[in-house]
């Protein structure tokens, strides 16, 4: 998972006083994040920043409709951006539950007011006559107009009232959805000869029961491993059980409710389904243009992911004595035995590398790279933020020493904070304004190092944190990751490739001289042994892309029914009893008809990755990409910002020969 962001209806947020924005107490470019320590003090933000919204907006509705309005109205997305978004971001990672409570009811507040903006006549037909001096502003217009006409601006009086309660209502949902997953607080427990296998670091300081069994969360630092390692299968079932449970019957009933409401508000806006509707504004298109990729990726990775299985199958049986035939292989087990083929094939631990990759050192290396590629430095500031351990970054241009974004790292799991990896734009660039950009990148790594698998990840959130901090974007509600959703993954997955090049991989040195370097045989290992089971990788990924589709096509199917059905179709099956949908955060907030997103990004990622075939780190293609790429944001339509990278017409070569090799 990997990033989210909090979206307003075609509004925006505009910029604090100049005196807030100086950041000078803090020693960052931007404001000081806000200090949110008691369920009061998130009330009152709430209450001022509302009210302060409400003014503002009034303002704007009144003021005449001349060659300064856009600007104007960008200003008003500034001003809720700041007002709003930290709010909405603290109740995912602070650890005070009250805390989290109290901005989760202040969010549902902020959804009111945001889908009542949407639907705002006065502000929608003012952007309609706006005048534009350039493409720049002519996309605003055009992005701007879309937004509020998906938000039922132009529908009539009982159609509009309709599709105000539903988005109120889909937010409401959603919120519930993550919270039931967030604090799940799920445990499992094991005792020591359960977890044989598991890395020692992983469960030796982990608290015990009341009969001494050792307490384990399914955070991914515990979870990985154990899927991965544990000898004992019924302790491998126990544990992923688990973790495809966390969100429980109450999420399956929300989710629900969810892919309901977001089919009758389609139905308002004449679709018969919500991917048309969802999908009209995006590099697909339609549902037909997004079913068709996922049929050309289907069509080239159905076979390998068949021989995997008989891989794996292969390997259980090698292992327990049996014969292959009459050996069955579990959901819980392909962690476990694609692992120890890739050990046995490859000799590659993922294990091993947490030795080379020290967690904080780790975060440095991949900055180093963006810093090599891009012309940036990243300088660590103190900063009082949500938690402690969560450190601040000055992002500024290396050439020139002028201050460019702010970054904030939260690196470690704790109860109660979201649980996966995500980037949260909580600030968005205004050259205009001279106003620099802030993104949040959240992760949840094991404090004794990271695997290669988890240094891919983190180097993929960063690459949505650099999305935000290099935009260079005229207008906040064209920063960054504003962008069609459907390209939003392309810059992060293009980097992930980045810690397979030994090239790539010496700049550990350049961060941690006391580290020891990954030695070249085991990158080639590991070279060789990350296209191992990539058939079922792709395999997976086209099933929830698949499922995410039908779930929102015109018939409405009930949510478990449909995934027991696609997940039977593969060839590990489904297994009775489990719930993976109530966990499937993506598909109930921003990715719902989406998901597609992911593939349909990759194969632009790996086109983009042919302009860095020669040298990854190059400064030359890396200032061309940081120029027209991250900096343009969302003021060029996707495709034009891909083209002129490319310097042609993209295609999905790259893609197709890496499924097909």
């Amino acid at each position: 998972m990997k990033l989210h962001k909090t979206c307003l209806l075609a509004a925006g947020l505009l910029a604090l006083s100049a005196s807030a924005q100086t950041g000078q107490t803090t020693g960052l470019p931007g404001p000081a994040f806000p200090q949110y320590k008691t369920a009061a003090q998130i009330k009152t933000a709430c209450d001022k920043g509302l009210s302060a919204a409400r003014q503002r907006l009034s303002g704007l509705e009144r003021r005449k409709v001349d060659g300064g309005w856009l600007a104007a109205y960008d200003d008003f997305y500034a001003f809720i951006e700041d007002t709003q978004y930290p709010i909405e971001f603290v109740l995912n990672v602070h650890p005070d539950k009250p805390v989290r409570e109290a901005a989760q009811a202040c969010s549902l507040r902020w959804a009111d007011f945001t889908s009542s903006y949407g639907q705002n006549e006065k502000i929608y037909r003012a952007l309609k006559s706006a005048p534009t001096a350039d493409a720049i502003d002519r996309e605003l217009v055009r992005v701007g107009l879309g937004g509020f006409e998906d938000g039922g601006v132009a529908l009539p009086p009982a159609q509009r009232k309709r599709a105000k309660q539903i988005l109120d209502k889909l937010s409401e949902l959603n919120q519930n959805f993550e919270k039931n997953i967030r604090d799940a607080g799920v445990k499992v427990a094991f005792t020591e000869a359960e977890l044989k296998g598991v890395p020692e670091g992983v469960w030796k300081s982990a608290p015990r029961d009341a009969e001494g069994r050792i307490v384990l969360g399914v955070d991914y630092p515990s979870y990985g491993p154990v899927l991965q390692s544990a000898d004992n299968a019924a302790a491998r079932e126990r544990m992923w059980r688990a973790k495809t449970n966390e969100g429980g019957a109450a999420n399956l009933k929300l989710l629900a409710e969810i892919i309901q409401a977001r089919h009758e508000y389609a139905k308002l806006f004449g679709f018969t389904n919500y991917v048309d509707f969802n999908l009209r504004r995006k590099m697909a298109k339609d549902a037909a243009t997004a079913w068709k990729f996922l049929d050309e990726v289907k069509s080239t990775v159905t076979e390998g992911e068949r021989a995997d299985l008989l891989e794996l199958r292969a390997a259980k049986a090698e292992q327990l004595g049996s014969a292959p035939e009459a050996t069955t292989v579990q959901r819980w087990d392909a962690s476990y035995y694609s692992e120890r083929i890739r050990q046995q094939r490859y000799s590659v631990d993922q294990e091993a590398f947490r030795q080379y990759f020290p967690p904080q050192e780790s975060l440095l290396f991949t900055m180093r790279i963006v810093e090599k590629m891009m012309g940036v430095r990243y300088t660590p500031v103190k900063a009082q933020l949500w938690h402690p351990e969560v450190q601040a970054f000055a992002v500024s241009d290396a050439a020139t020493g002028k201050a460019l974004a702010t970054m904030y790292v939260d690196l470690y799991p704790r109860e109660g904070k979201y649980n996966h990896a995500a980037v949260w734009p909580l600030r968005s660039s205004a050259t205009r304004l001279g106003r620099t950009p802030t993104a949040a990148l959240v992760v949840n790594f094991d404090r004794k190092g990271l695997t290669l698998d988890e240094v891919e990840t983190l180097l993929h959130e960063l690459g949505h944190a650099v999305h935000n901090n290099l935009s260079q974007t005229r207008y906040a509600s064209q920063g960054g990751t504003s962008v069609m959703h459907d390209f939003v993954e392309a810059p992060s997955q293009m980097l992930e490739d980045w810690v397979y090049d030994k090239q790539v991989l010496k700049l550990m040195a350049e961060v941690c001289a006391s580290c020891k370097p990954v030695p070249d045989a085991l990158v080639d290992k590991a070279q060789a042994a990350k296209d191992f089971a990539k058939g079922s990788q792709y395999g997976r990924q086209h099933l929830y892309a698949g499922y995410d589709l039908a779930l929102h096509g015109p018939d409405v199917p009930e949510p478990m029914a449909l995934w027991a059905k696609m997940e039977g179709a593969t060839p590990l099956g489904h297994v009775a009893g489990t719930m993976f949908p109530a966990g499937f955060g993506h598909v109930a907030g921003g990715y719902g008809a989406g998901y597609y997103g992911y593939l349909w990004s990759l194969v632009l990622a790996m086109d983009l990755r042919t302009e860095f075939k020669a040298d990854k780190l190059s400064p030359e293609t890396g200032r061309r990409y940081r120029d027209i790429v991250l900096g343009n944001g969302g003021q060029k339509p996707a495709p034009e910002l891909v083209h002129e990278f490319l310097k042609r017409e993209p295609n999905a070569k790259a893609f197709f020969d890496y499924l097909r090799k």
